[in-house]
């Protein structure tokens, strides 16, 4: 995810901190200010928030490790104000496996509340977690231990795509499908995140956030699932470029504009001397005409790091691989030949047609 830095890894998994996790610490620190409290309650408060970010961590990785005993792996997580988001490598297929996927990381939150418990009941004189005005040493416990309570039934409201969301998805997919199941999910869930818009002007605007968040993350996976529904099928076969647009590694950034103006192309294949070197992109043109100017390689501009895709391949699968990866463009290959390319246009004008054919 963009604007967020590498914090180390967890079990092989990057950890990333989202920028905007500033703003809540600069939202704590205000408050603080605000009720004239001292240094060692803001310390408190920091410290919570510190390890309310460890148990979003540990939920998150609670997806990934489940994920992994089913073969798929977790790009990264990156933890952001409202929580935490695991990239899986695909979108578990087998209802079964998604559900259990998805129960992995509140059932992580509610056996953290478990293991606090009994540090609770040390201390009976504990105040109760709703009328704590501040935290400090005699309440931290209980707070984190309440908070990740809140935490597990949160993210169990079936507003998708959080995991309550997610688990309503695979429940729906033993029995009409997974597209089927994620439309209704999705509608559903972008009608509770209305309602957390609304109830955010009147309650806490950080429900608006929320809202939004899944309100597009709906929208956005809905997208995604639909995409792979029409892909499969087919094979990398159907979408081959056997004419693949190219230039020349020594070609100015001048060309390469004027090449971009005088076609249809937005992706291309860089040669040097007739072999392969690296790709450009629309993108990277613009980029580099900003930085290095026009009179600048086209060498300024390539991505070197070539993939393959073999004929045979699921186009769901390369179509997939190509968005984990962020390639608009991989070479195809077939038997040691190269056969051509594949790019994101091609694949696009195949969902078009697809979409056009099936509203007749």
């Amino acid at each position: 995810m963009k604007y967020s830095v590498n914090i180390g890894k967890v079990a092989g998994i990057r950890i990333f901190l989202h920028w905007t996790f500033l703003i809540l610490i600069g939202w704590i620190i205000m408050l603080n200010l605000r009720a004239n409290m001292g240094w060692a309650d803001m310390l408190w408060s920091l410290a919570l928030i510190a390890c309310i970010f460890a148990c979003i961590t540990a939920h998150e990785l609670g997806h990934a490790l489940v994920a992994k005993r089913f073969d798929i792996k977790t790009q990264d997580i990156t933890l952001l104000p409202i929580g935490g988001l695991a990239r899986l490598d695909v979108i578990p297929e087998r209802p079964k496996e998604e559900l259990l996927i998805t129960l992995a990381g509140p059932a992580v939150n509610l056996a953290i509340a478990v293991a606090l418990y009994p540090l609770v009941l040390l201390n009976p004189d504990m105040p109760d977690f709703a009328e704590m005005e501040s935290i400090g040493a005699e309440n931290f416990i209980p707070a984190l231990m309440s908070i990740n309570i809140w935490l597990a039934v949160f993210n169990l409201i079936p507003a998708f795509p959080m995991d309550g969301g997610r688990a309503f998805r695979a429940l729906l997919a033993f029995r009409i499908g997974q597209v089927k199941a994620t439309r209704i999910a999705a509608s559903v869930g972008q009608i509770l995140a209305m309602v957390f818009v609304f109830a955010g002007f009147w309650l806490n605007p950080f429900l608006i956030f929320i809202g939004l968040f899944i309100f597009l993350g709906a929208q956005s996976e809905a997208a995604v699932v639909e995409t792979r529904f029409i892909l499969k099928g087919h094979t990398v076969r159907d979408v081959l470029m056997r004419e693949v647009p190219t230039m020349e590694d020594n070609a100015s950034m001048k060309d390469a504009a004027a090449r971009l103006l005088n076609s249809q192309n937005k992706n291309f294949l860089v040669l040097r001397e007739g072999n392969p070197l690296g790709t450009v992109t629309r993108e990277d043109i613009i980029r580099a005409l900003r930085t290095h100017g026009e009179k600048a390689s086209v060498k300024y501009a390539i991505d070197q790091k070539l993939e393959y895709l073999s004929m045979g391949m699921p186009l769901d699968k390369a179509w997939t691989k190509m968005q984990r990866d962020k390639k608009p463009m991989m070479l195809v290959v077939d038997d040691g030949q190269l056969k051509g390319a594949v790019d994101e246009e091609s694949i696009e004008e195949l969902i078009l047609i697809h979409t056009a054919q099936s509203q007749n």
